[in-house]
């Protein structure tokens, strides 16, 4: 008689390696905390982890919020969004949701199989349900043998061909200290506030803006504000999208003394959405207490849905995609790394 394994149904994994140790849920896949050990000796740990897991009435939350985390990929990326207070071009473009349609897809809010793999090595899959056009999702995390870094691997089986918004959720966590944090992208050709309002209570960017400078985004106000000093000196809940991106993007903790270092490849997400959750969001299980960064290599537009991302959208108008094609029987894999180093 076999013995059933109980480490197949194990929450939580982990691994631990000469320059760090980390640990990834079944659930949407999510990687954190990560910790990394720097040359100086120091222990740094940039992931975000939501403050409300386990508190009373988290279960009953959608999959993707109930221990939200870390990292983790999204297929489809985004959900779809009624088109009120868009801006008309905007408004036009939008489409209602699909059946069946997850907040940053099925995968995201379910748990996943965990995989055999080589020794140093985390693998988890998750099949789709027979009703969508994906099958079957697959990542792998591996850290670099030689320094304090992570790298993962994703693949995406279709069951028929299909154009589908993609995109990856690295959030990370910030320091307390106002302006202790410098964001640091790469070269890219312009960015857009969002074309609407992202949270009432806590808005800070002007609708449908064009940039080319994070440190001088159009605010609401008819002030300028500077994006990449973090935390922001506001409450908000608000998204910038850069386009046109050349696959960096780096997170400097100046009160901390390191900087994180995101690479992907630019050629499947060619957007990088910034999410700005500055304790903008009062209500439970946010209430006021999230303070992160999402630094989001998508090809999506703003997550406004699969539906709207396919459409003759302002941004696909403009020349980036914002829904990547997929082929039946020709599995799609992309590659991307987190790395910290000392400032």
């Amino acid at each position: 008689m076999t013995m059933a394994d109980p480490m197949n149904d194990a929450p939580y994994r982990g691994l631990g390696w000469a320059h760090g140790c980390l640990t990834v849920q079944r659930l949407g896949a999510m990687l954190a905390p990560v910790t990394f050990l720097l040359p100086d000796g120091r222990q740094v740990s940039p992931m975000q982890v939501a403050p409300w897991a386990g508190e009373p009435g988290t279960e009953e939350l959608p999959g993707i919020l109930r221990r939200l985390r870390g990292e983790w990929p999204c297929v489809p990326f985004g959900y779809s969004v009624p088109p009120d207070g868009f801006t008309p071009a905007w408004a036009a473009a939008m489409r209602p949701a699909e059946p069946d349609e997850e907040l940053h897809g099925h995968s995201s809010n379910v748990d996943w199989d965990w995989q055999e793999a080589e020794a140093g090595t985390l693998k988890l899959s998750v099949a789709y349900p027979e009703t969508s056009k994906v099958a079957r999702v697959e990542r792998t995390i591996t850290p670099d043998p030689d320094s304090p870094a992570v790298d993962i691997t994703f693949r995406i089986e279709v069951r028929e061909d299909c154009r589908l918004p993609i995109g990856l959720h690295p959030t990370f966590r910030l320091p307390l200290v106002l302006g202790g944090a410098r964001l640091e992208p790469g070269r890219f050709d312009h960015g857009l506030t969002y074309p609407s309002t992202v949270e009432p209570e806590a808005p800070l960017f002007a609708i449908d803006a064009r940039f080319d400078d994070l440190a001088a985004v159009p605010g609401r106000f008819g002030t300028v504000v500077d994006a990449s000093r973090l935390p922001l000196a506001n409450d908000a809940e608000e998204l910038l999208q850069l386009n046109g991106v050349d696959g960096t993007a780096a997170l400097a903790s100046e009160t901390e003394g390191y900087r994180m270092r995101l690479t992907w490849q630019p050629e499947h997400f060619p957007s990088l959405l910034l999410w700005y959750s500055n304790q903008g969001r009062k209500m439970a299980p946010w209430s006021g207490r999230h303070l992160a960064i999402g630094i989001e290599p998508v090809c999506s537009p703003f997550g406004l849905g699969p539906a709207t991302a396919r459409a003759d959208n302002p941004i696909a108008a403009s020349g980036t995609p914002t829904a990547l094609a997929f082929s039946a029987g020709e599995p799609f894999v992309t590659r991307y790394r987190i790395a910290v180093e000392p400032l």
